[in-house]
C-alpha cells in the first residue's frame, strides 16, 4: 500500500506528529531581578560546534582538499578563538563529535583546562534523523565513553549534530540522563521538552539559523552555496540580537563554528562582538551548562504547581 500523503492524514495522525516534541514552559524567573546570577539583565551562552573532518568523512569525502578544510578549523580557528575568549573573560561551550575528540585527544581537555564546557555532538557528525533508535542509542554511548575517557567524566549537553531530533532522539537523551539539550528552536529562552504531551525534566537551550554563522558564511565549491554576507554586516545582526535580548532581560545564544567562523576577517567580528557584549556591566556569560544549572529549579517549581 502507498503511504499517505500528509494532506490524507487523519486529525489524529497530524496531532501525533505535532505533538511528538514539544516547548514546556518557559524557564525564565517571573522576577527580572532574579533572573540571571549576580541580577545580571542579561545572559550571553556562546557555543562552537567542532566538527571539524567530519562533516566531510560523514558522507564520504575523503579529498585532502576536503581534509584540509575541516582540519583548519582545529589547526588555526580553535587557538584563535580560545585566546578571544581568554581576552573577554568568555566561558562557553565547544560541542564536538567523537571522531574529532579521537583525532585530536588533547582537544577536548584543553578545553575543559581553559575553563570551557565539552558537550556531545555525535559521533562523526551523522545525520541522526537517518538513524534507527538502536543505532542512534549506540553512536552516543560511543561518544560518551570517548569523552568520559578523555576528560574523566560524562558531558551533561547534547547537541545533535543535525539540529533536529528522530522520532527516538528524545527518548535516547532521557535514557542516558543528559541534563540539557541544544538543537530545537521554540523560544529565545530556556524551556522543558515535553514528550507526547508528558513532562520530560530534560532543559532546552534553544539554537537558531540567525545565530549561526554557517547560514551566512559557508562554501561549497561544487554546489550552489556561497558565502552571501560580508562579516562586517553579519556582526551587526549579532549585535541587534544581543541588544534586543538585554531589553528583554533575556538570554543571547550565539553558534559558531572553528573552520568557518576562524578566519581572520570573521574573527575580528568576533572580537568586536564581544567587545560590545563586554561593554555593559549588567551581562552574565555562562557555559550552556550553567545557563541549565541556574534555570533547574524553575523545574521544581513546576511540579510544586502541578501538585499544589
Amino acid at each position: 500500500m502507498e503511504p499517505k500523503q500528509p494532506w490524507q492524514w487523519s486529525e489524529a495522525e497530524w496531532r501525533a506528529h505535532v505533538e511528538h516534541v514539544r516547548a514546556g514552559r518557559a524557564l525564565v524567573d517571573p522576577d527580572p531581578s532574579k533572573r540571571w546570577p549576580g541580577g545580571a539583565k542579561v545572559a550571553v551562552a556562546l557555543s562552537f560546534d567542532s566538527d571539524h573532518e567530519t562533516p566531510a568523512l560523514r558522507d564520504g569525502e575523503t579529498s585532502p582538499g576536503r581534509m584540509a578544510q575541516g582540519e583548519y578549523g582545529a589547526r588555526v580557528g580553535v587557538p584563535r578563538i580560545l585566546e578571544l575568549l581568554r581576552k573577554h573573560e568568555a566561558p562557553s561551550s565547544f560541542y564536538m563529535p567523537a571522531v574529532c575528540a579521537l583525532l585530536r585527544p588533547d582537544e577536548a581537555p584543553g578545553y575543559v583546562a581553559a575553563g570551557h564546557e565539552v558537550g556531545i555532538h555525535g559521533w562523526i557528525h551523522e545525520r541522526n534523523t537517518l538513524l534507527s533508535r538502536d543505532d542512534e542509542l549506540e553512536l552516543i554511548v560511543r561518544a560518551l565513553d570517548v569523552f568520559e575517557s578523555q576528560l574523566g567524566y560524562r558531558p551533561t549537553g547534547i547537541r545533535t549534530p543535525s539540529w533536529d531530533f528522530s522520532g527516538s532522539t528524545l527518548s535516547v537523551i532521557r535514557e542516558l540522563g543528559f541534563v540539557y539539550d541544544s538543537s530545537l528552536m521554540a523560544d529565545n529562552e530556556p524551556y522543558e521538552l515535553v514528550e507526547h504531551g508528558e513532562r520530560t525534566g530534560v532543559i532546552e537551550i534553544p539554537v537558531e539559523w540567525t545565530r549561526d554563522d554557517a547560514p551566512y558564511l559557508m562554501m561549497d565549491r561544487y554546489g550552489g552555496l556561497r558565502p552571501h554576507m560580508p562579516p562586517r554586516q553579519l556582526l551587526q545582526i549579532w549585535i541587534d540580537e544581543f541588544d534586543a535580548a538585554r531589553a528583554e532581560g533575556g538570554l543571547f545564544q550565539l553558534t559558531l563554528h572553528p573552520h568557518i567562523i576562524g578566519y581572520r576577517s570573521r574573527l575580528k567580528i568576533l572580537d568586536d562582538l564581544l567587545a560590545h557584549i563586554r561593554s555593559f556591566d549588567d551581562v552574565w556569560i555562562g557555559t550552556h551548562a550553567d545557563i541549565a544549572t541556574h534555570v533547574s529549579p524553575l523545574l521544581q517549581d513546576i511540579s510544586r504547581e502541578e501538585h499544589a
